[in-house]
């Protein structure tokens, strides 16, 4: 459905809201967004934007108080500090005008020119997620004797993983951000779901026979998951 802005001042503070009008939605949601730095809404297609703009106003404090708490965005620069797999790390533009982007003790080192720095990094983030998460889905997979067809990496806003029926699994690259038990934990959900496509009691027996960290790694999720969409936003 068409996307468009919902402009609405709280408290003397003008925000724009993305709307998204969604068929398949019930109601007015208003999601927190890390990756824009602010609020969006999805709605159902026959909700007016005056109607949304009154739910907003109904939240207004809620809203106000979690955009406030949104951490700032960090993009991808030199001196900029990220994590990798759970540690921060200092980005670092070595200006030389060939090589590989490297890990280097506390730095993640990035040849080449800084006006491309942004984009040879988070090819590099992703080209990490996908070394790191492919042959772990596929190793997990054979331990429930299940196949899978495809591992895609994407930067999805909504979700950290998803299963299709037919064994194709995708995944955030934005996990390699994450603590290491907190991305085995996610590929063992998702690898999970080749054997329960629900979240019954038998799925998460099966999620406890694939990693020993779900109880810790959905905890940290909970806390700071939202908070790793705020990394390279608007660099590619």
């Amino acid at each position: 459905m068409s996307n468009r802005a919902l402009r609405v001042t709280l408290q003397g503070r003008t925000l724009s809201v993305p709307v998204r009008r969604d068929r398949r939605a019930r109601r007015i949601t208003i999601h927190i967004d890390a990756a824009i730095g602010g609020a969006r809404i999805v709605m159902p297609v026959d909700v007016s934007l005056s109607e949304a703009a009154s739910a907003v106003r109904k939240h207004e404090d809620w809203l106000l108080d979690k955009l406030d708490a949104l951490p700032e965005t960090v993009p991808f620069a030199p001196g900029a500090l990220v994590p990798l797999r759970g540690t921060e790390r200092r980005i670092v533009s070595d200006g030389a005008p060939r090589g590989v982007v490297r890990c280097v003790d506390d730095e993640i080192v990035v040849p080449g020119e800084a006006t491309h720095l942004a984009r040879r990094l988070a090819d590099w983030f992703r080209r990490e997620a996908r070394r790191t998460i492919s042959p772990l889905a596929l190793a997990k997979a054979t331990q429930v004797d299940r196949r899978v067809r495809h591992v895609g990496i994407r930067d999805p806003r909504g979700r950290w993983g998803s299963c299709a029926a037919n064994g194709r699994l995708s995944f955030s690259w934005r996990l390699i951000l994450a603590p290491e038990e907190v991305l085995d934990y996610v590929v063992a959900h998702e690898v999970a779901h080749l054997v329960e496509m629900n979240h019954s009691p038998a799925f998460w027996r099966v999620v406890d026979t694939l990693t020993p960290h779900a109880r810790r790694a959905k905890r940290w999720l909970g806390d700071h998951g939202n908070a790793l969409h705020r990394y390279g936003q608007g660099d590619g």
